[in-house]
């Protein structure tokens, strides 16, 4: 027997499930937009497994991997806050994978492809690292998890079949205590608020985007915390603000402009939040610092965390990692204060 369920997608519209239980059958599922579409499809599938005519590929030969493609960007991508950089990876296998059918979208087919990513330059005429290519893989297993699931388009997933490329350990660049000087001496120089950004960064651990997006209410200047809403995982997070970092927002919010809400807004449009790139580009120059992103900021916070003896958990708490593998990186600065802590603990016991 079919179900027909009527339900609210993300984006506020509806689009309807169905589902068809027959004794003896795995249970079919599919999901469209259109009522009309879906009462099609429960007769039509309901009828040949009764019939004996449908099997599981019976979806994936009627189906494109660029259908497949297009119907997942416009249902899901839009509310990933890496979206355009899925669109990108969804896109290269469309443009080379796109016109098979779903049942003709095998394992074997995918290693190949796999195999092209890694050994074709890219535009810049480098090779793509083993984390690009996961997750260019990434991009499209969730696809047809979506197809399946959510479409009833496909029975499994081929890329579960795939044994992805082992990414190397990643090197922790942090600023040294003179290279940090250089550079807060650069950012003051160039401007107050990169100054205050970069402080604020080295101080908390956050974001680029995370104190980008940071809005007057969301700064406790009595408590000295600030509350993070656009985070990467999506929760909400607090984190301190203290000592240099919570005087120079203090002082910013003495001189706020009364039109915007955001901290670090642009001087042109103080709706939208300040662009640093070609500033923190000079400052960085000026300082005299090679190989170093915005983002090192915050692994420079997360080492000076460790080396002045905060436990890798205390980290992950900080930095707002829901496990402790992504701060393990930064577990030997902290083998010092661990040797201590130990230390002490065989004194006291042992005498």
């Amino acid at each position: 027997m079919a179900y027909i369920q009527e339900r609210t997608n993300s984006e506020g519209g509806t689009n309807y499930r169905v589902m068809i239980r027959l004794k003896g059958h795995p249970i079919q599922t599919a999901t469209f937009e259109r009522k009309t579409d879906a009462k099609k499809w429960a007769q039509d599938t309901e009828s040949a497994i009764r019939d004996g005519r449908y099997f599981k590929t019976a979806e994936a030969k009627k189906h494109t991997l660029k259908e497949l493609i297009e119907r997942y960007k416009k249902d899901h991508v839009p509310q990933m806050k890496s979206g355009k950089t899925r669109t990108q990876h969804l896109d290269w296998w469309r443009d080379e994978l796109g016109d098979y059918m779903l049942a003709d979208i095998r394992p074997a087919l995918i290693v190949e492809y796999k195999d092209k990513l890694a050994h074709n330059s890219t535009y810049r005429g480098g090779k793509r690292a083993a984390g690009t290519i996961n997750r260019y893989l990434a991009a499209l297993s969730h696809a047809f998890t979506i197809g399946m699931k959510e479409y009833g388009w496909v029975e499994e997933n081929p890329l579960l079949k795939i044994t992805k490329p082992k990414e190397p350990r990643g090197i922790v660049r942090f600023l040294s205590d003179d290279e940090r000087k250089r550079l807060l001496e650069a950012c003051k120089a160039h401007s107050d608020k990169l100054y205050t950004l970069v402080v604020v960064a080295l101080s908390t651990g956050a974001r680029k985007g995370e104190i980008m997006s940071l809005r007057w209410q969301d700064v406790d200047t009595k408590k000295g915390a600030m509350t993070l809403h656009d985070t990467k995982n999506g929760e909400v997070r607090l984190v301190p603000l203290q000592g240099l970092a919570l005087e120079l927002v203090k002082n910013l919010g003495k001189i706020r402009n009364l039109h915007t809400d955001l901290i670090f807004h642009s001087r042109r449009d103080p709706k939208k939040p300040i662009e640093i790139q070609t500033i923190w580009d000079k400052a960085i120059k000026q300082a005299q610092i090679e190989n170093f992103r915005f983002h090192d900021l915050r692994h420079s916070a997360a080492s000076y965390l460790a080396m002045n003896g905060a436990s890798i958990a205390e980290i992950a708490e900080v930095l707002g990692h829901k496990t402790l593998q992504m701060v393990k990186r930064y577990a030997h600065l902290s083998e010092a204060h661990t040797s201590k802590v130990v230390a002490a603990m065989n004194k006291k016991i042992f005498g």
